[in-house]
């Protein structure tokens, strides 16, 4: 019903128009959506348990599609293990001007400059007390005005903010589209920034994982530091990757639109940085793979890389809640030997 009704009605409108629209409708249906779209997976033997959380299953939504924990109960109800939410920061921020969401439908993806958009921490923090059973992310970041040397005070308060609501935390650097933030995922800053909010941690009666989400262009050196940054602050793990800014071989006319990429096109590199994490670091710590899953097969290539659980954002646009139904059918079926 997705793909053969309700995607092209979608996809008729501006990104930005379709994605409010949806949410409303999913706001007004609520726990129904699910017999409309695509029952979920119910099986034990889905669960997970990555840095001390059980997860019902592996496949979670990333961030940037519920920014403001709007309607994390009803995308759970579609068959997500784990809703991730934000990117927040202290202060609300409209974000970067419109238009700044585009879809690149023959390459299946879609690049957005949205620049944070968000109602800031304090409004996100109250319709998360509502949460009974959902197992949440808080993916946190900076306020555009804010400069680099006075970043980590925005994260810390977040952190602080979003701790007694959120089960783990995802500190975003990677974004492309707020000016100078991938700066602070240079060795120094990136440490400080890490250890800063570890030692808002550590102060806390029982600690969350905090999780770094990086960008798929960084290079095998850069990677390698973050080995090490990851070693140094014990922080719980790596969310990779965040959106691209390559352009290599895409068809669609937007192609040229700034701001970062993601669908398909991301689908290898992603891929790529999460085996080059775990075989360097010789699976040291658990990495959530996403970036370009519109299939089962996708998926499972992340889970083989090295990814201990997964998240989607542009293939579920594209293809519905069908496709979380469709990777939890694959990991309880055997897989076929190629010998």
């Amino acid at each position: 019903m997705y793909k053969s009704i309700i995607r092209p009605f979608l996809f008729k409108l501006d990104p930005e128009k379709a994605h409010h629209l949806t949410f409303s409708v999913l706001k007004k249906l609520g726990f129904l959506s699910k017999y409309f779209l695509a029952k979920p997976v119910e099986d034990k033997r889905l669960e997970r348990e990555v840095f001390g959380l059980k997860f019902k299953n592996p496949v979670g939504l990333a961030a940037g599609l519920d920014k403001d924990a709007v309607a994390f109960k009803e995308l759970s109800d579609l068959g997500f293990g784990f809703i991730e939410i934000g990117t927040l920061t202290p202060k609300a921020q409209p974000g970067n001007d419109k238009k700044r969401l585009f879809r690149l439908v023959e390459d299946s993806g879609i690049i957005n400059r949205m620049g944070f958009n968000n109602g800031g921490v304090d409004a996100a923090v109250e319709r998360l007390k509502k949460n009974k059973n959902v197992l949440i992310g808080g993916n946190i970041g900076k306020n555009k005005v804010t400069p680099n040397e006075e970043a980590v005070n925005d994260y810390k308060i977040c952190f602080g903010k979003l701790f007694d609501y959120v089960d783990y935390f995802v500190v975003n650097v990677s974004s492309p589209n707020t000016p100078n933030l991938r700066a602070l995922q240079d060795k120094e800053p990136l440490t400080k920034l890490l250890g800063e909010l570890q030692r808002m941690n550590l102060e806390k009666p029982k600690q969350k994982p905090i999780l770094l989400k990086i960008a798929p262009d960084l290079t095998e050196e850069q990677l390698l530091d973050i080995i090490d940054i990851v070693k140094d602050t014990k922080i719980a793990g790596v969310i990779a990757t965040n959106t691209t800014l390559s352009r290599e071989g895409l068809r669609s006319e937007n192609k040229k639109e700034t701001g970062g990429l993601s669908g398909k096109p991301l689908a290898k590199r992603s891929t790529e940085v999460i085996r080059f994490l775990s075989e360097k670091s010789g699976k040291a710590f658990p990495i959530i793979g996403v970036g370009g899953i519109h299939t089962a097969e996708d998926a499972l290539e992340k889970l083989e890389a090295g990814a201990s659980l997964v998240q989607l954002y542009t293939g579920f646009i594209y293809e519905g809640p069908q496709l979380i139904r469709e990777i939890n059918q694959a990991l309880l079926s055997p897989r076929k030997s190629n010998s």
